[in-house]
């Protein structure tokens, strides 16, 4: 006889109002967004804690890119660490966006898109549109403020930041409660989630959240700490606001810097690092090790990103600056 858990009935629904949610109780859901091939249902992981008093909805996403893993287990455990009886509102978590890409542990949908550059979809359109329109008028639409969770892609790594339209009152605070090492301006109308939420009123904010196709306990952690921070000034739960240990760094906009030629090439300054324009960021040596080309910082900045992988065509990126 098997000493396992048993795993609990999750139903299966075409729709749902998270308005209808029974109070006091945190429910899981599988929702069938849209079929495959075989004419089998592809469903979107759901789980919702709606709490004894009215409040606002929260919602929390993750994976919108298939390999970007570390909002995954920073939904699952704030909803183990939630107290339904305290909780005034509804936390809404999807786990797994982009699920088709998590399967395929890729980043883009199944038609190459990038779910996150054509948000809000559309209706009728191709396989990723719709697939991006159903979740965004089936669930998206129903929250009042966002969360969603990402980290940076294959090759690359990322310091922890957040995209912010910061000349939204709410938003803004909403950043700032993360405790990241930088926050970004970002306005809305760019085809990404965020973007999308924005157009519809709703209070929206990235995390990136770290590396992709792993898992790290240290950002996990951080991402856990400006949810809690969050569901606080919201007054969606009474915990205090926890402060970050050193002050975020704000910028007004922020670019790739990429490649003119190919070759091995070492990104010098760590993420996080101020740098200096004129400094030199990165060298790029052939494949015999002679050095044919140094790359210095078009203007004073810091790292939020850069490529960690040697091998770079020409076109490749070198480092995301963040300008102060």
């Amino acid at each position: 006889m098997s000493n396992s858990p048993s795993t609990p009935i999750i139903p299966i629904v075409r729709e749902i109002n998270f308005k209808e949610v029974p109070k006091g109780t945190i429910s899981r859901y599988w929702l069938h967004l849209v079929t495959d091939g075989l004419g089998t249902p592809v469903n979107l992981p759901i789980i919702v804690a709606r709490g004894k008093a009215d409040g606002p909805i929260l919602g929390l996403t993750a994976a919108v890119h298939g390999n970007e893993l570390n909002g995954i287990p920073v939904i699952q455990r704030i909803f183990k660490e939630i107290d339904i009886n305290e909780l005034r509102g509804t936390l809404v978590g999807i786990p797994v966006v982009n699920v088709p890409s998590l399967f395929r542990k890729k980043r883009r949908f199944l038609d190459g898109n990038d779910l996150n550059h054509i948000m809000p979809g559309k209706e009728n359109g191709n396989v990723s549109q719709v697939y991006v329109w159903r979740f965004v008028h089936q669930i998206v639409q129903q929250f009042d403020y966002l969360m969603d969770l990402h980290t940076a892609s294959f090759g690359r790594v990322n310091s922890y930041y957040i995209r912010a339209d910061m000349q939204d009152d709410i938003t803004r605070k909403m950043a700032l409660l993360q405790n990241a090492q930088i926050i970004v301006h970002n306005p809305p109308s760019d085809g990404t989630l965020r973007g999308a939420a924005e157009e519809l009123g709703i209070s929206a904010i990235t995390l990136e959240v770290g590396n992709p196709n792993t898992f790290q306990k240290g950002l996990i952690r951080d991402g856990l700490t400006g949810i809690h921070n969050v569901l606080s000034y919201l007054d969606m739960m009474d915990s205090p606001i926890e402060a970050g240990d050193t002050e975020t760094v704000q910028c007004k906009k922020s670019y790739w810097i990429y490649t003119d030629t190919g070759g091995i090439l070492t990104v010098l300054p760590r993420v996080a690092a101020l740098v200096k324009k004129g400094e030199t960021i990165a060298i790029m040596r052939n494949i015999f090790g002679d050095l044919t080309k140094e790359y210095v910082a078009p203007e004073d900045g810091i790292v939020i990103g850069k490529s960690v992988s040697p091998i770079n065509q020409t076109g490749g990126r070198i480092l995301h600056l963040g300008i102060l």
